[in-house]
């Protein structure tokens, strides 16, 4: 049996969309938060799917990330739900039981909260108002539930470089090359300072 060192949960942001492999696929922030912890590629089972939502995660990737349960897991989902499947309390359930399956001594799992998304689309302003009070109060969801079950969850909506358009792709949806580097670059540092688990090379081009 494969033995994972990180293994991934979520969407598209997971999956690596934003930052194209020359050979057609994604790479995004996934490989480049592995090559600093010094994991190898063999080590990362990345699970991310594009459109998933958190139910989506709950039914079809949590049972294996279960299977032979990696020392360090993200799990970050959740923009598909605000967008097109709104259901706050539904949400918020599929969160917690996320979280607190995935919970464990040996376990260190980690996410973020979400960057203001709807400032980077062209939208009338009556929708994108409505989208920022649905992600201000998943953000304050996901915030109390990560505390609840001992994750790690740094706090994007709250850093001004998100708000910087590099950071992001055309499409305003997915970060762009430079956005998946910091993101990684984000993670590793907080993972270190948090957790103890330590960066051992730079941050990959």
């Amino acid at each position: 049996m494969a033995t994972f060192r990180l293994t991934t949960l979520g969407d598209s942001f997971v999956e690596g969309r934003g930052d194209p492999d020359p050979d057609g696929a994604w790479r995004g922030w996934v490989p480049r938060l592995a090559e600093m912890l010094g994991v190898p590629a063999s080590g990362v089972r990345n699970l991310g799917a594009m459109h998933a939502t958190t139910q989506r995660v709950l039914d079809t990737q949590l049972g294996t990330a279960l299977v032979n349960k990696s020392p360090l897991i993200g799990v970050i989902v959740g923009v598909n739900d605000l967008i097109s499947d709104f259901d706050l309390s539904r949400m918020r359930q599929n969160l917690s039981t996320i979280f607190g399956s995935l919970a464990g001594m040996d376990t260190v799992v980690f996410t973020a909260t979400y960057a203001d998304i709807p400032g980077n689309l062209d939208l009338p302003e009556s929708f994108r108002g409505l989208l920022r009070q649905r992600f201000a109060a998943a953000n304050q969801a996901l915030l109390e539930i990560t505390r609840a079950h001992g994750a790690i969850c740094f706090d994007a909506a709250a850093a001004p470089e998100w708000s910087n358009p590099t950071y992001w792709s055309a499409d305003g949806l997915h970060p762009s090359p430079l956005g998946h580097r910091h993101f990684a670059e984000t993670m590793a540092d907080v993972l270190d300072r948090v957790a103890g688990v330590p960066v051992v090379a730079a941050s990959a081009a």
